[in-house]
């Protein structure tokens, strides 16, 4: 099963969140913000990161380029930004570090929900090229 880590500070967003995660079949990692959210990424290696950009501690940008300067092993693992930054720059900005993708509050779940299997057939592909070698 897919395990999918949800970070954002707003406890509401973030439950939403979840449990629309939850009811389309996903396992769900919750945290409240970037230093949390390290700490899961860390111990449980979640397969797929949706993560708010700004946040208390530690924000989104700070959390992905903790992950891709000190933990390169986690690096692979697909972010996508969802965020109430709907400025092109802010775009931008998040894809060039590394976002998988990046989507703007209010959260349109149905476009949420087709990039994570987006996200999922790409790792499933990556796993079926890794066993032909």
């Amino acid at each position: 099963m897919t395990t999918i880590l949800c970070i954002d500070d707003e406890a509401e967003i973030r439950e939403l969140i979840v449990e629309e995660l939850q009811e389309a079949g996903f396992a769900t990692l919750e945290a409240s913000n970037g230093r949390e959210g390290l700490e899961l990424l860390i111990s449980k290696w979640p397969d797929i990161v949706v993560c708010d950009i700004t946040m208390p501690e530690m924000d989104g940008h700070q959390l992905l380029a903790e992950i891709q300067i000190n933990y390169p092993e986690l690096a692979n693992i697909p972010f996508i930004f969802l965020t109430a930054m709907t400025d092109k720059q802010n775009l931008v900005t998040g894809l060039r570090a590394g976002a998988a993708d990046y989507l703007t509050k209010p959260i349109d779940f149905e476009i949420l929900l087709a990039k994570i299997e987006g996200c999922v057939t790409r790792l499933e592909n990556d796993i079926r090229s890794d066993r032909a070698f």
